[in-house]
């Protein structure tokens, strides 16, 4: 289609959804945004996520790319889609882009976070849905350097799913930012790269959270960089946890914003 290059930022609640990408008889939220996409555009009409979110997982930062007929503003098609959209997904930004942008390639970062609850009122129905309850109590001194030790350009094949990238992919990431921090009875992890494997967030938490309580050697996160398969990497954490929070493009793609 020639028309207007958008993207979207969404939020969305990951609870109702098999994830983002699109499976037949599945509700994801790429099938849920192109339904309605196409409705406004009256034709088929398609959206590339920056990443692919798994089932349960959220976002506040979801960027999304599509096009639209220029009739469409970037402020009357965000008002169009929430109007139509199911209430577990909300376009919080639209911004014209350049005609090259695409919502994967394009992006030089994202950012997640991870929300670990550390007291019995995480068990809470208000909480439950977005924080991983952990009973066992967790040394701060062993998350601060899990986290240290993941800063830079790392092979991160330890921290992902078998067989998910290409073989020719050497696993490496760059990561810029990577902290717990304490929020009184939740610990967050909060980490930015250029970019990220499959599960490799829920990886490193789980890895990190079992060196913090024991069940893991302290110095386990920054020792599994070395490793060359997952093995002995701990179990991922739940999805249900693990939010997309934003993600990174060059300014120059920018056109206009709403």
């Amino acid at each position: 289609m020639v028309g207007r290059t958008v993207q979207l930022v969404l939020h969305y609640d990951g609870s109702g959804f098999a994830g983002w990408q699109r499976q037949p008889h599945q509700r994801t939220v790429q099938g849920v945004l192109e339904e309605a996409l196409s409705r406004l555009c009256n034709t088929e009409t398609r959206a590339v996520g920056a990443g692919r979110t798994d089932a349960g997982v959220h976002a506040r930062g979801q960027a999304v790319g599509t096009t639209v007929p220029t009739r469409w503003t970037v402020a009357e098609l965000r008002r169009a889609l929430n109007a139509i959209l199911p209430d577990d997904v909300w376009v919080a930004a639209a911004h014209e882009m350049q005609p090259a942008f695409h919502a994967r390639y394009s992006a030089v970062a994202r950012r997640y976070s991870y929300r670990v609850g550390t007291t019995d009122a995480a068990r809470s129905p208000f909480r439950r849905r977005w924080e991983w309850y952990v009973g066992d109590p967790l040394d701060r001194t062993v998350l601060h350097r899990s986290a240290e030790s993941v800063m830079g350009d790392h092979c991160f094949r330890a921290y992902a799913v078998a067989g998910t990238a290409p073989s020719t992919d050497d696993h490496r990431c760059t990561v810029r930012t990577a902290r717990w921090c304490d929020r009184g009875d939740v610990l967050e992890f909060e980490i930015e790269a250029n970019r990220f494997l499959h599960h490799m967030v829920r990886f490193l938490v789980g890895t990190a959270v079992d060196a913090a309580r024991g069940r893991q050697d302290a110095d386990a996160v920054l020792r599994y960089l070395e490793a060359s398969d997952n093995s002995n990497t701990s179990p991922p954490a739940p999805a249900h946890a693990l939010v997309l929070e934003r993600v990174e493009y060059p300014p120059d793609l920018y056109l206009t914003t709403t």
